[in-house]
């Protein structure tokens, strides 16, 4: 048997660590290489898009994988919806590990949308806005031109703010509680905007928030593959992959 872990996730670190301190199976992880210089996973990684959905199943074919096991990021939709299909076609194992989303607490301030535009609706002019949903779909915040934005990513930018309303933070995670509100104050922000990934590293920036009364924009997490085998723990996906 050979696995494909799908990785980019805290959950997958820990998986593929875990199987390559075994090594009882062999496995190979891929990144889609969003951060420039990713922490060492232990198992051979390939890095890279696999050049759409033939390019993927060539790439199985001459990998020789009989099962994937997908960790990717809850947003990750495309990957997961691809990789589910194809091993469908195929007749491979499929398995995703999807932590449970976010929920709030009485003394949250959240306001739920389906996509980034819809954040405009809700923000008053000259708010300060710090954007936690990564460089890829900064984008989207173009409406937001009448505030200040503050983007967080890992990588140092390859370019200027897109918008001239804004700012690159570089930072790497993770962060704690004490941390996040140090951020939050120094730089006045009044609005948090997040995506619902779910995870208890991530969730320090949610409590950072509500500790300071900041209001946070839950963007809600795209539909994912339907009629698929799902776990939310490492543990059950490393009993997954035992049970092949």
């Amino acid at each position: 048997m050979t696995l494909l872990l799908l990785a980019g996730t805290g959950e997958a670190a820990l998986i593929a660590r875990d199987l390559a301190a075994r090594g009882q199976v062999e496995a190979v992880a891929s990144l889609a290489g969003a951060t420039r210089t990713p922490r060492p996973l232990g198992l051979p990684t390939r890095t890279g898009g696999f050049g759409g959905e033939e390019g993927f199943r060539t790439y199985l074919e001459h990998a020789g994988i009989t099962a994937i096991l997908d960790a990717t990021h809850p947003f990750a939709e495309r990957i997961s919806h691809r990789s589910a299909r194809v091993c469908g076609e195929l007749d491979l194992p499929y398995c995703q590990l999807l932590r449970p989303p976010w929920m709030p607490t009485p003394d949250d301030r959240w306001i739920m949308i389906s996509h980034e535009e819809e954040a405009a609706r809700h923000i008053a002019h000259g708010s300060t806005v710090f954007l936690a949903t990564g460089r890829q779909t900064l984008n989207r915040f173009a409406n937001l031109s009448q505030c200040r934005l503050i983007c967080r990513q890992i990588d140092p930018p390859d370019g200027p703010f897109p918008f001239p309303n804004g700012d690159f933070l570089v930072g790497s995670p993770p962060f704690s509680v004490a941390a996040e509100v140090e951020t939050f104050t120094r730089l006045e922000v009044d609005w948090l905007i997040v995506k619902n990934a779910g995870g208890e590293a991530p969730r320090t920036k949610l409590v950072a928030a509500r500790d300071l009364g900041i209001g946070v924009i839950m963007l809600e997490r795209p539909a994912q593959p339907e009629g698929v085998e799902r776990v939310e723990t490492v543990n059950e996906a490393l009993d997954w992959v035992a049970g092949l």
